[in-house]
């Protein structure tokens, strides 16, 4: 005796309504993953924030959005870095470069513009001008545990660990390291 193979699937025993109700159940359950996927994306690992302001010219330009993550990060020399302050404008994130980190020594020689750590004077190539804007500055300063100094590009037009109202930055308020610029498209590009 011959088995039919015209057995079908339990599917195909649908009929037609019920089997569009099915497809169109697992399309909304789909985009529901995703939509969950992607906002805890965006709360979790990267943002999106927008550049108020010139202080980080030439690097960065006001409008700016960058793509900024903070999962895991630990900042270093170099890292453009976002953070809330909770003395000077706790309603307002700043985007500025990290200048020393926990136990380095700053000094700035404003007469020359130049900024020294621990003694070595730094080569800044992304500054726009050199540093003669002394702020509330008086130093030489340690960079306390846990904290770092930060300072934007534009150094005569930004306001930074300089202000006595910012100082030292708690590692805790930084939000993440500023890594891509994604918009306008004229300014897309990997942060240096």
């Amino acid at each position: 005796m011959k088995k039919k193979e015209t057995e079908t699937p339990e599917e195909e025993k649908l009929p037609k309504d019920q089997q569009m109700r099915l497809d169109l159940y697992d399309w909304i359950q789909s985009l529901m993953v995703a939509l969950v996927i992607c906002v805890a994306l965006f709360i979790f690992v990267v943002r999106v924030i927008d550049v108020s302001g010139s202080s980080m010219f030439p690097t960065l330009h006001n409008g700016d959005k960058m793509i900024v993550s903070g999962l895991f990060y630990k900042p270093k020399y170099g890292d453009v870095v976002v953070f809330k302050t909770d003395s000077y404008d706790p309603n307002k994130a700043l985007v500025k470069r990290v200048i020393a980190t926990e136990g380095q020594e700053i000094s700035i020689d404003f007469d020359r513009g130049v900024v020294y750590i621990d003694g070595t004077p730094l080569e800044e190539d992304y500054i726009a001008e050199l540093t003669k804007n002394k702020l509330d500055f008086i130093g030489p300063q340690t960079v306390p545990e846990g904290c770092v100094f930060c300072m934007g590009d534009n150094r005569n037009a930004s306001t930074d660990s300089r202000k006595k109202e910012i100082g030292m930055v708690d590692e805790r308020m930084i939000l993440g390291r500023a890594f891509y610029v994604a918009f306008p498209s004229g300014d897309m590009g990997w942060i240096n």
